[in-house]
């Protein structure tokens, strides 16, 4: 049995794989945090996935929260300015309860939760007083990087997890994201996320093909309604210029060692150089079609059609949302 997640747990903290012990009412963790939670935006998203944020022209979008800090240092980060430079604005759990309802009320088809992982004490709290009027999935939007036992305290709250998987070669993992660990610590998180939520379950069905475009208004799906899901796994996976042999290396390892039709596959060209990547050349460009190509190439070779791809215009500095406020 998992021991619950509560507040005491900020006066140690250990909510996430860097273990730092950090007394969060006295100074911030490793994610920069304290013990008061801030965020930095709670709005419609229409650039998820389809059956997330919905067709184009479709009503609604996926109701997102924006948290301030995070756990990993992407040293490519789109969200920069709110991951290690920790902008939002300071809420309580009532507050935040406020927030979800109010997405929902919205027309938000889930709320979404985007790297919540350093302030779960406070909306888990938030959670637990809306859940008798809360009728949306929760997403639990991350990096990949999870302890397997705050994976398995979440199982009662999170009905869609949307990880990143990042690196099969740890030792990008620690010269991008200074987390030399990544690779196994996400390989298991993501596979008891897995475990879970069983295989995807949608309201409607999610027709078969190679992956699909999203991400990018020009790439959603038009016309009739997008499936929306209610419960699994999406893992996503940004492609980095000269790195496709990781990338495909990674896709080769998912095959081989989750359940096969029980996830879906977002593989993502949206890079685009932020923050530090501009310091390492083989970060400072987008990636190539035939460097994208070839992985989308890799995932069809593999079966790993169930899932979405993402149309090179999607690689714009325009989609990252703006860190505003709204909604908070």
């Amino acid at each position: 049995m998992n021991d619950p997640i509560t507040r005491q747990m900020y006066q140690s903290c250990r909510l996430c794989p860097r273990m730092c012990g950090i007394d969060r009412s006295r100074g911030t963790g490793f994610c920069g945090c304290s013990d008061t939670l801030r965020a930095a935006r709670a709005a419609l998203h229409q650039w998820e996935e389809p059956c997330l944020s919905g067709a184009e022209g479709q009503p609604g979008g996926s109701g997102t929260v924006f948290f301030s800090g995070c756990t990993l240092r992407c040293l490519f980060c789109q969200n920069y300015r709110i991951s290690s430079e920790n902008f939002g604005k300071e809420l309580t759990p009532d507050q935040l309860a406020s927030v979800f309802l109010d997405l929902q009320s919205q027309g938000a088809h889930n709320l979404n939760l985007v790297t919540a992982t350093q302030y779960l004490p406070d909306i888990l709290e938030a959670l637990d007083q809306v859940k008798d009027r809360l009728h949306i999935p929760v997403v639990y939007n991350c990096g990949g990087y999870e302890c397997l036992e705050t994976v398995k305290a979440l199982a009662p709250y999170v009905d869609i997890w949307l990880p990143d998987f990042k690196y099969f070669d740890n030792r990008l993992a620690a010269k991008y994201s200074k987390a030399p660990d990544y690779f196994e610590t996400a390989a298991a998180a993501i596979g008891q996320m897995i475990a879970q939520t069983g295989p995807p379950v949608y309201d409607s069905p999610l027709p078969s093909s190679a992956p699909r475009p999203h991400n990018a208004p020009a790439s959603k799906t038009s016309g009739a309604a997008a499936p929306l899901m209610k419960k699994g796994v999406i893992i996503r996976h940004m492609v980095l210029p000269s790195h496709r042999r990781d990338s495909i290396a990674l896709l080769r390892w998912i095959r081989e060692h989750y359940p096969h039709g029980h996830y879906l596959i977002s593989l993502m060209s949206q890079y685009t150089p932020f923050f530090h990547s501009k310091d390492y050349p083989e970060l400072n460009r987008r990636i190539t079609t035939y460097e994208y190509n070839q992985v989308v190439d890799e995932a069809i070779a593999l079966g790993l059609t169930d899932g979405f791809m993402q149309e090179k215009s999607s690689a714009k500095e325009e989609y990252t949302p703006p860190f505003d406020l709204q909604g908070l």
